[in-house]
């Protein structure tokens, strides 16, 4: 039988009932966790919100990828709008309710009007960045510079052709099933909903990888690579408005 976790993360898989708000394609993702202490990422929660564990250690994450065709519900893809680059950092997290979800400390993106909409109705901590990607057949070269910042990222970064999907109660499935996401609002926490058919999961072969963006969430330099790597080429997603 799933423990409590998995099972509430197989849950929030399934499609809402109520209408998406939004369409999207995340595509060539990486994910790259370190294993970190649960009491220092507490510290970083707002109340309400209690840290997310596995085998007793929490996971911080940074995530490149490729956003694709973003649009509305019933809007077709725009060109130069709809197509842009994402880097986040997150952590895993519970609420009050005992919704396991996503918390961003930030979340790069090189296109003004989708760091605008995101903070505006989805109240997440967008930053508007310098993004470029090259991919050259299962290979990305990706580089993120935030505003202002002194220092550039890059990520370069390859992913098997191969996929499969994670197993319930893996350490895969824990940092991979996740469909819902935790935001503060000026009414207090709210919860988004996203939709898409599990990752299909890929292994990845990291050539390069930079800490910026963790230390500009505020965390020391775990001085060490990511203590998990994975990818995903990638899913069609439907997004949700968000609700108490």
């Amino acid at each position: 039988m799933p423990d409590a976790t998995t099972s509430a993360l197989l849950s929030a898989r399934e499609r809402p009932a109520r209408p998406h708000v939004m369409l999207q394609r995340w595509e060539r993702l990486a994910f790259l966790h370190w294993r970190w202490d649960p009491d220092v990422i507490q510290r970083t929660l707002p109340p309400g919100l209690t840290v997310d564990t596995f085998q007793d250690s929490a996971w911080l994450a940074i995530v490149p990828f490729f956003m694709r065709g973003i649009r509305p519900r019933f809007c077709p893809p725009m060109p130069g709008i709809s197509d842009f680059l994402e880097l986040n950092v997150r952590t895993y997290v519970r609420d009050a309710q005992g919704r396991h979800g996503v918390w961003f400390y930030s979340l790069d993106c090189d296109q003004p009007l989708a760091v605008w909409t995101a903070r505006t109705f989805f109240h997440l901590p967008y930053q508007h960045a310098r993004m470029s990607a090259e991919v050259s057949g299962q290979s990305v070269d990706y580089h993120c510079r935030r505003r202002d910042a002194p220092a550039n990222s890059r990520f370069t970064w390859s992913l098997s052709s191969q996929t499969r999907h994670a197993e319930p109660g893996t350490l895969e499935f824990f940092l991979a099933e996740r469909y819902l996401l935790l935001s503060q609002t000026t009414r207090g926490l709210r919860c988004g909903q996203v939709h898409h058919t599990p990752y299909p999961l890929a292994e990845v072969t990291l050539d390069s990888w930079d800490v910026n963006p963790l230390l500009q969430a505020g965390f020391e330099d775990p001085k060490r690579p990511p203590d998990h790597v994975i990818g995903s080429p990638g899913v069609d997603v439907l997004i949700y408005a968000l609700t108490p």
